[in-house]
């Protein structure tokens, strides 16, 4: 066999290995960019959620001021974040703040047999789980990502590339302690 062919062969085999490895990059940067916009669609969902909520408790809860002031603070602090930092800590402030409410309601018979907040919480509490979801989601395709930037042989023209590790969406220390209830 001609030595031509066969370097020809190689240097095809080459170039065909680059272009599927620069293509699975891409994609999971992709991926991790799709996830991390699925978390911002169910937090805006949550936000959005909130208001109603909060209206529907206002009447009951004249002298829980705080606590409504708190969620109405925390949901402020998730409309402003911009990066994933910001936006875990401040979902996740708001999180512990939603509990606290229905926590308080517990309190309130009339409340919590009112039609228009039993839905509304139903809501909050799907979108939560949809929350946790999308979290857990893109914390796979980041893990999967990063894996791939690092691992030789990608990792080579991962860097060549400037292909950046994602940072997962986590809970600080302070966020990860139970939730505390007085009243």
């Amino acid at each position: 066999m001609n030595p031509w062919i066969i370097v020809g062969i190689v240097v095809a085999v080459l170039v065909l290995f680059v272009i599927f490895l620069y293509n699975s990059l891409i994609r999971l940067r992709n991926e991790v960019r799709n996830a991390f916009a699925q978390i911002d669609v169910q937090l805006k969902r949550r936000n959005d959620l909130i208001p109603n909520l909060v209206e529907a408790v206002k009447g009951y809860m004249k002298h829980e001021k705080t606590v409504l002031e708190n969620i109405t603070q925390a949901r402020s602090a998730v409309m402003k974040a911009t990066t994933m930092t910001e936006k875990a800590k401040a979902s996740n402030m708001l999180s512990n703040t939603l509990k606290s409410l229905f926590a308080v309601a517990e309190n309130y018979p009339t409340l919590k047999a009112n039609e228009n907040f039993m839905q509304l919480q139903e809501e909050l509490a799907g979108t939560e789980n949809k929350i946790a979801y999308a979290r857990q989601f893109y914390n796979d395709i980041v893990l999967e990502f990063n894996n791939k930037i690092q691992m030789f042989p990608s990792n080579i023209f991962a860097n060549m590339l400037n292909f950046i590790k994602e940072m997962p969406f986590e809970a600080t220390e302070t966020e990860r302690k139970n939730v505390k209830v007085q009243f």
